[in-house]
């Protein structure tokens, strides 16, 4: 796909989702128009599944009579095979092209009795019941098999009652009614393998949401500039990865990212908090291509109730809630996650308690990155604690990169990049990387340019040591700050101002004194021919 048609595939994308804009706030109506384009997409992924299958029957999936006995033994045969292969099953009759024309074919129905003779009334057909009828079996085709838990309730935000679609049933058919039939002339080109047009146009639009979402948008999308960072780093010297983990999936995009970098990831592992965004995880992984057998995202809170206990992974990527808050309760002083560092980080702020919990999934032979407030770097207390057995006992810290201000969404804050490894080939000092004067600054928010990341990349692999942007500083050194990881403690980025030579400054007001007296002598002449006072 050319650059040109990937810009007219999002306006044309942005459009529909401006249909139901006016209706609702940016977080409502992404639920929406996400949860459409997800129901496209199973119905093309199956209606090209079971079309292969029928091909030597020489019949297509659409002309399958569902009502006769032969159709039925049909759609039986090809159910069983879906189930198995993609995990969801969809009949003919339930496919997203068929729905969208029901939804837009016009009735005309005959009204007499008034004074001009017959009128006609037109209406659409009435869709909606349909529908969410259809967006239910979609899970329940999945009770029972090994896809259960990756479909269930993935649709639970779709609400076709909702009122905010319009004030009374007619009026939300007739909008959900040119969603469908809008997104129907999409091509999204599932045929092509490697072009991905479905998953990169679900990417843009769940970027543009967070970008109008404000505060809300850090909870479900790391913007793509810092995700390649985070990404490219994880793997490193790397071409296949048996398994990447991200504790704070969001809407996956890191995890998802991660697999651009690579040739393969065998399994992708995820926890989130937020119901809505996990669903929106799920249908990412799904939209990227990724099996129903090759992810296991879960939903709970990661810092008190854990999903992956015992597992360890080998890319490990997360970008948690900044300064979050969590129970810090006494009894996590047993948990193996946080047992051996002898103090928790604060209840006011979990930023280390993310760390502890992500250091505790690190394979022996994986890298992890994880975004952080600046504040995490230098803050005393237990956190001072946690940075220094991290650093004097394990000697796991690899790096620290600091980012731009105003790059994430919601927030303006300076943030940082810890990179981590349990068997370091470097492990006599810690590469410090100062980014935070190199972007682009837009309308609302800095932006890395890619010349910004690829500097990074380069530093960090190459572990270049550069004036005023990159420093290999000791372990002594970092001692010898008590820990404090604050960058300009180890990158001096002072810019020295020109020397100011007095004399010749003293010797310009001089001249420009006695040309002051000169101009007043000319003027006090001008004056007396004038008969008029000078006015000095």
């Amino acid at each position: 796909m050319s650059e040109d048609q990937k810009k007219q595939l999002e306006q044309q994308l942005w459009n529909i989702a401006n249909t139901l804009r006016g209706k609702m706030n940016a977080d409502e109506f992404r639920d929406y128009i996400l949860g459409f384009i997800f129901y496209k997409y199973l119905s093309e992924k199956i209606n090209r599944y079971a079309d292969s299958i029928l091909l030597g029957d020489g019949i297509k999936y659409k002309d399958i009579k569902e009502e006769t006995a032969k159709g039925k033994e049909y759609i039986e045969a090809i159910k069983e095979e879906a189930l198995s292969k993609l995990g969801y099953f969809l009949k003919p009759s339930e496919l997203f092209s068929e729905v969208a024309k029901r939804g837009n074919s016009i009735n005309t129905v005959s009204t007499s009795g008034s004074e001009k003779g017959t009128e006609v009334e037109r209406s659409r057909n009435f869709i909606l019941e349909d529908l969410q009828k259809i967006l239910t079996n979609i899970e329940q085709s999945t009770m029972g098999t090994e896809s259960e838990d990756d479909f269930d309730n993935l649709f639970e935000d779709l609400d076709l009652t909702s009122t905010k679609l319009g004030r009374n049933v007619s009026d939300r058919n007739e909008l959900i009614a040119k969603v469908l039939a809008h997104l129907d002339k999409i091509d999204f080109q599932l045929e092509n393998i490697e072009a991905d047009v479905l998953g990169d146009a679900y990417e843009y639009l769940i970027g543009q949401f967070a970008s109008g979402a404000g505060k809300k948008a850090g909870e479900f999308y790391t913007p793509q500039q810092v995700s390649k960072i985070l990404a490219k780093i994880v793997t490193t010297g790397k071409t296949k990865l048996k398994s990447a983990y991200d504790p704070t999936a969001g809407s996956g995009s890191l995890l998802l990212r991660i697999a651009k970098e690579v040739e393969e990831v065998s399994n992708f592992y995820g926890q989130e908090l937020n119901r809505t965004t996990y669903n929106l995880c799920r249908m990412n992984m799904i939209l990227h291509d990724v099996h129903y057998r090759k992810f296991d995202i879960r939903q709970e809170d990661t810092l008190e109730r854990p999903q992956h206990i015992g597992k360890t992974f080998e890319a490990v990527v997360a970008n948690p809630p900044f300064s979050a808050q969590w129970s810090a309760s006494p009894l996590f002083m047993s948990d193996d996650r946080f047992s051996q560092y002898g103090k928790l980080a604060p209840s006011s702020k979990a930023d280390f308690a993310f760390v502890q919990h992500m250091i505790y999934h690190l394979a022996d032979n994986g890298t992890m990155a994880v975004v952080l407030p600046h504040g995490a770097l230098f803050r005393g207390g237990a956190e001072q604690h946690i940075r220094k057995y991290l650093i004097e006992d394990r000697n796991y810290l690899d790096a620290v990169i600091g980012l731009p201000a105003n790059v994430f969404y919601g927030t303006s804050i300076p943030t940082c990049i810890l990179v981590f490894k349990k068997c370091r080939e470097n492990p006599d000092n810690i590469l410090f990387i100062d980014a935070s004067h190199y972007y682009e600054k837009t309308t609302n928010q800095y932006l890395l340019r890619t010349e910004d990341i690829d500097k990074i990349i380069s530093t960090y692999r190459k572990r270049i040591e550069e004036d005023k942007y990159s420093k290999r500083a000791t372990l002594k050194e970092i001692a010898d700050n008590d820990y404090n990881l604050n960058i300009p403690r180890y990158i001096d980025t002072f810019e020295a101002t020109e020397s100011i030579d007095l004399n010749s400054i003293a010797k310009e007001i001089k001249a420009i004194d006695n040309q002051i007296l000169e101009t007043d002598k000319i003027i006090g002449a001008f004056c007396k021919q004038l008969n008029i006072s000078t006015p000095f």
